[in-house]
């Protein structure tokens, strides 16, 4: 087959995915340029980005489908942006363009998980089906059910690093059969997770059933669960289905297990090792086909020491562990999920469209203790009593007030805190580290390290 040249046109795929982005890097104008015109004229959406820096700015600011990007840059080059990409967005498939005295270093990139590499020159129609075949394995079903392929992670709202991160190793494991533990802070969105979960796995099509351990009374919880016979206790009229029966070959949502009491921790257990129930008054056991998720907000390792939780059962449950991060963690979503609620808020009638400048800076700075839930609150409560369309700050204020007399614990206030200064230092500098590092008398070796442990990155306070 005849090779174009890198300048020849890339030819016009037949149905190019339209709302897939990509984000090309490369410190040459020129070929960033070109290549970025080429990609659209095929019909796809292209970010760009100068530096291996800029480009983790731009994943953490709006995650593309796929990146393409040169080995040989200047800084950061494509192998280091490569391994910062797996340790970010372990599924982001990644394209390399190299020279072919480079070539092993882009084999072995392939062997840790690069989807491809092109030698340059390279071929238009090479990169094209390269481009495809990449965006063709994104592991995405495809009943997903959203345009964007995103519905499996319906009401999940945020693509911060943190969250983006959270959702990768997400995905993956919902692939898998083995339980997970969702071990986060209440009103973080346990739940949301968990059908999260349900929804990317093959077992999508069969029930998912939510389980409030706190909620159940102890002396009903094992017929719940379980099942029960007629006459099994006063009361059991009839044969009974328990939740484990009746979400086979789906998932079953263990929500607060740490408040499930000691008792019935050892019948719970023989269930996840056997595979198989005993209804309550029946000598007979009965398979089921069942994948567990829990959820619990309590520090389940410390209710281990003190007699509480059964460490076996524990480790049965946590064969995976997400943790979702708290609000004060991922900052940069909060005005994507304010103005999230107060859409909902104005399907509800309420008359605000929109926050004052005022109003949404004050909602960044809040410590958000209720996590997301809270936030969701405030917003619904300043909604439904704005009289104007525009929220004012003095009404995100008063929404706050019930929780200012809260006081944090020292270490979280202390996070917050130093959190809120680094944004506040790279808003001042328009994300120029050496000068927010000189501002905070630090090296800039030290201050870069305070930027990661807070997952802040200087190239979202830079202007375009």
């Amino acid at each position: 087959m005849k090779r174009n040249s890198p300048s020849s046109p890339l030819q016009p795929t037949s149905s190019p995915p339209g709302h897939h982005r990509i984000l090309v890097v490369d410190d040459d104008p020129g070929l960033l340029k070109l290549l970025s015109l080429r990609l659209r004229a095929n019909g796809y959406q292209v970010e760009t980005a100068s530096s291996g820096r800029q480009a983790l700015g731009r994943i953490s600011a709006r995650r593309p489908h796929l990146v393409i990007t040169d080995l040989r840059m200047q800084g950061m080059d494509g192998m280091a942006l490569f391994d910062a990409i797996q340790k970010q967005a372990p599924a982001l498939p990644v394209i390399m363009l190299t020279a072919h005295g480079s070539i092993p270093d882009a084999v072995r990139a392939t062997r840790k998980g690069m989807f491809s590499y092109l030698t340059k020159p390279f071929d238009g129609r090479e990169l094209l089906q390269a481009i495809e075949d990449a965006l063709g394995q994104e592991q995405v079903p495809e009943d997903a059910g959203e345009g964007d392929g995103q519905g499996w992670r319906a009401g999940i709202i945020g693509d911060s690093a943190a969250m983006t991160a959270l959702l990768d190793k997400a995905w993956r494991v919902a692939q898998t059969g083995v339980s997970v533990l969702i071990q986060s802070p209440s009103g973080t969105g346990k739940e949301l997770l968990a059908r999260a979960l349900h929804r990317a796995s093959p077992r999508r099509d069969a029930p998912f059933l939510p389980v409030n351990c706190a909620a159940i009374p102890e002396n009903l919880l094992e017929s719940e669960l379980f099942g029960h016979r007629r006459g099994a206790f006063t009361g059991a009229t009839s044969d009974r289905k328990g939740l484990f029966e009746s979400a086979h070959g789906g998932t079953i949502f263990l929500d607060e297990i740490g408040d499930m009491p000691v008792e019935f921790q050892a019948k719970l257990l023989r269930v996840l090792e056997n595979g198989e129930v005993r209804p309550v008054g029946s000598s007979k056991a009965f398979p089921v086909d069942v994948r567990v998720v829990a959820a619990t907000h309590a520090n389940l390792e410390q209710a281990i020491e003190e007699g509480r939780f059964r460490e076996d059962l524990y480790y049965r449950l946590n064969v995976v562990m997400l943790e979702i991060p708290p609000l004060s963690r991922r900052r940069e979503d909060i005005p994507v999920l304010a103005r999230h609620f107060l859409r909902q808020a104005g399907e509800r009638g309420c008359r605000a469209r929109r926050f004052s400048l005022e109003a949404m800076q004050a909602l960044m700075l809040a410590p958000w203790p209720g996590n997301v839930r809270q936030l969701l609150n405030v917003v619904e409560q300043a909604a439904a009593l704005s009289p104007t369309p525009v929220i004012s700050g003095a009404l995100i204020q008063e929404a706050l007030h019930h929780r200012q007399d809260e006081i944090l614990p020292l270490a979280q206030a202390h996070q917050d805190f130093e959190r809120d200064y680094l944004v506040g230092l790279l808003q001042a500098t328009a994300g120029n580290v050496s000068r927010a590092a000189r501002l905070a008398k630090r090296n800039r070796t030290e201050f870069y390290r305070l930027l990661h442990r807070h997952e802040l990155e200087p190239e979202l306070f830079r202007g375009e």
